[in-house]
C-alpha cells in the first residue's frame, strides 16, 4: 500500500481502496472475478438502476480524485489509470452500451453462469454461498432482460445475430437446446450434484441445492426463449457498429484513439509478412510441400496428439509448471504465489476460444486457464504450446498474477481492476512471439502454431474494422478485391486466412460482429509493446537488458496503451 512520508496511506490509494469496496458490492460478479470475497452469495444487478448506481459511484470518484493531491509518480500514474478507465466507463454508459450489452461472450448473459466457476466447493460453507448466489440467477437474469427490453424501447438493441446465438448458449445452460438429447447435464444442475462428493453437506442442503439448482436452469431456459421469440424479432438484422461506435469501443478496448483506416492497412502488411513467414517454416517440416498439406499432416500425426480430455488437461498443466520453473530466475524473477496456476477444462455451451481468470486478491484461488473442448476428444499439440504460453506463462498468467502480489507499490484498483484489453491482451501475444525468440518453439511445428496464431490475430484487425466500418477489400488482394466487407465475405476469408478449424472460426466472427474493437487489441497492443522494446533497445544500446525491461513494464501495471507507451518512454 502507497504510503505518505510521515506513513499514512496517500489520498490516491485510499479513493481507489474505497472504489474496489464500493465497485465490489455493486458488482458481486467482478467481486469474485477479482478475489475480494464477501459477496459471493449475491449476483450483479444488471437492470438500468443497477447500472445507473455503477455510474454514480465512477462520477463521484472521479471527483474525488480530482481534489486528491499527487504526492509521488505512484500517486500520478495510479491516479491518472483510474481517471481514463472510469472516464471511459461513463463514455460507453451515456452512448448506451449497457442496453445491448448482448453477445456471444463477455456480456452479462455469460458473467452470471461463469461466475460459479470461480467458486471454492470444499465446505459446508461454500455450499451453502453456491446455493444462495443459485437461487439469485432468476434475479439477475431478470434484470439484464429489463436492461435489454429497455434498450428495446430507445432503438438500441443487439444484433440478431448476437442474440440468437446468445439463446442458444441459454438453452444450452437452461437444458432446452435442441441437441440436449444425449447431451450433458445442463450446468446448475450438474454443479448441485457435485454436492455428492462432498461430506460436508448435509441432506437439507443438498434438497436446497437441487432446488436453486432447477430454479437457475428454468431461468436460463426462460430467458432463451425470451431472447428467442420476443427480443431477438425486435432487434436490427444489420450487425457492424459504425465509425462512431466502433472508435469508442476501440479506444474503450485499447486506452488509446487509433488511426483506423491506418490500423486497417497495417493489419493487412502484418498478415501478408506472417503468411510468408509460415510458408518458410512450413519448408522445414515437409519441404516442397504447400503450407496446406503440412498443416493437415501436423493434425493428423499421431505423435504430435493426445487422446482424451483430461490427457489433454494434464498435459497442459505439466506445460504450465514446466515453463514457470524454466522462466523463473532467467529470464523472470517470478514470485512464489504467481508460481501456481491451473488448467482446467471449460464447461460448455461458452465461446471456442482458450481465456484466463485471474487468482483471488489472496491467492488463495490460484489463476486457471480454461480450454473449451467443443466436443473434441482428440488434440494435436503443434498449435496449443504457443496458446498455452499466451494464457499462461509469460502470458496472462504471469501478468495478471504478478501484478496481483504488488500490494506494497501499485493501487488496489490498479492490482485488481485495472486490466485493459490492449495492455494485457497485447502482452500475451507478445508473449508468443518471446517465447520463440528465447528458443522455447525450436521445434518448427510449434513456431508454425504460433505463427497460426499471430496470423489469425491479424486477420482480427482486418476484418473487425473492415466489417464494422464496411471498408472495401484493397484492389490488389486476390480475394473479392475492391468489394466491401460483410460477415458473409468475412467467414471464408478468416477461415482461409486465419488456418484455424471453420468452426472455431465461425464462432469468431460471431464474436467480432458482437464486440466491436476487442479483437483489434492483441495486436495493436503487440504493436506498442514491441515499438516500447525497440524504443528502450535505441536509447540503452548495449546496456539494454530484456530481463529489466520485462520487470519495469510489467511493475508498472495495466493502463490504456498511450500512457503506457508515454511511462516507457521513462525506462
Amino acid at each position: 500500500m502507497q504510503r505518505t512520508e510521515s506513513g499514512t496511506v496517500s489520498k490516491v490509494y485510499e479513493i481507489a481502496d474505497s472504489y474496489v469496496e464500493s465497485i465490489a458490492a455493486l458488482d458481486p460478479i467482478a467481486a469474485t472475478g477479482i478475489g475480494v470475497t464477501g459477496h459471493d452469495h449475491r449476483l450483479t444487478d444488471y437492470s438500468p438502476e443497477g447500472a445507473e448506481a455503477r455510474a454514480d459511484l465512477a462520477r463521484s470518484t472521479l471527483t474525488a480524485l480530482a481534489a486528491a493531491p499527487i504526492d509521488d509518480d505512484r500517486d500520478r500514474i495510479a491516479s491518472s489509470v483510474m481517471q481514463e478507465r472510469l472516464r471511459t466507463s461513463l463514455d460507453l454508459y451515456e452512448d448506451g452500451e449497457r442496453l445491448r450489452d448482448l453477445r456471444v461472450i463477455g456480456s452479462p448473459m455469460q458473467s452470471i453462469r461463469q461466475c460459479f466457476d470461480l467458486m471454492p466447493r470444499d465446505t459446508e460453507t461454500d455450499w451453502e454461498t453456491i446455493a444462495a448466489r443459485m437461487e439469485a440467477v432468476p434475479l439477475a437474469l431478470a434484470g439484464l432482460r429489463a436492461a435489454l427490453g429497455d434498450g428495446l424501447d430507445r432503438g438500441l438493441t443487439a444484433a440478431r445475430r448476437q442474440a440468437l446465438a446468445a439463446a442458444d448458449q441459454a438453452a444450452t445452460w437452461g437444458g432446452t437446446a435442441s441437441t440436449a438429447t444425449g447431451a450433458a447435464t445442463p450446468f446448475f444442475l450438474g454443479l448441485a450434484e457435485e454436492h455428492g462428493a462432498s461430506a460436508a453437506v448435509p441432506s437439507s442442503l443438498a434438497r436446497r441445492l437441487a432446488g436453486a439448482a432447477a430454479k437457475a436452469t428454468g431461468a436460463y431456459a426462460d430467458t432463451a426463449r425470451w431472447l428467442r421469440d420476443e427480443y431477438a424479432p425486435r432487434t436490427t438484422s444489420r450487425d457492424p457498429a459504425g465509425a462512431e461506435r466502433y472508435a469508442l469501443n476501440a479506444r474503450a478496448f485499447c486506452g488509446v484513439e487509433l488511426d483506423l483506416a491506418e490500423t486497417y492497412s497495417w493489419g493487412w502488411d502484418e498478415l501478408r509478412r506472417i503468411e510468408h513467414a509460415m510458408i518458410e517454416v512450413g519448408e522445414r517440416i515437409l519441404p516442397g510441400r504447400p503450407l496446406a498439406a503440412v498443416m493437415e499432416h501436423l493434425e493428423t500425426d499421431t505423435h504430435r496428439s493426445i487422446e482424451g480430455a483430461e490427457e489433454f488437461r494434464r498435459w497442459l498443466q505439466d506445460l504450465l509448471d514446466s515453463t514457470v520453473a524454466d522462466l523463473d530466475g532467467r529470464h523472470f524473477d517470478i514470485a512464489e504465489p504467481v508460481k501456481r496456476v491451473e488448467a482446467c477444462i471449460a464447461p460448455p455451451g461458452g465461446a471456442a476460444a482458450m481465456y484466463y481468470t485471474g487468482p483471488s486478491e489472496d491467492f488463495s484461488r490460484p489463476g486457471r486457464t480454461w480450454y473449451p473442448t467443443l466436443g473434441k476428444t482428440r488434440f494435436p499439440l503443434w498449435r496449443e504450446v504457443s496458446i498455452c504460453y499466451h494464457e499462461g506463462v509469460p502470458g496472462h498468467h504471469l501478468q495478471v498474477a504478478q501484478v496481483h502480489h504488488l500490494a506494497e507499490t501499485l493501487s488496489r484498483y490498479q492490482r485488481l481492476l485495472g486490466w485493459v484489453s490492449g495492455h494485457g491482451e497485447g502482452w500475451a501475444l507478445y508473449a508468443e512471439r518471446l517465447m520463440g525468440e528465447l528458443g522455447y518453439l525450436d521445434d518448427p511445428a510449434f513456431e508454425l502454431g504460433m505463427l497460426t496464431a499471430q496470423a489469425m490475430r491479424a486477420v482480427r484487425v482486418v476484418v473487425d474494422i473492415g466489417m464494422h466500418l464496411e471498408l472495401t477489400i484493397p484492389h490488389d488482394e486476390p480475394y473479392h478485391p475492391g468489394e466491401r466487407w460483410t460477415p458473409e465475405l468475412a467467414l471464408p476469408f478468416v477461415i482461409e486466412r486465419s488456418r484455424f478449424p471453420a468452426d472455431f472460426m465461425a464462432s469468431e466472427v460471431d464474436r467480432y460482429l458482437g464486440w466491436p474493437g476487442q479483437a483489434i487489441s492483441y495486436k495493436v497492443g503487440e504493436r506498442v509493446w514491441l515499438r516500447a522494446r525497440d524504443d528502450a533497445r535505441r536509447r540503452h544500446g548495449s546496456g539494454f537488458a530484456l530481463k529489466a525491461f520485462h520487470a519495469y513494464a510489467l511493475d508498472l501495471g495495466s493502463m490504456g496503451l498511450e500512457p503506457f507507451e508515454a511511462e516507457m518512454a521513462r525506462f
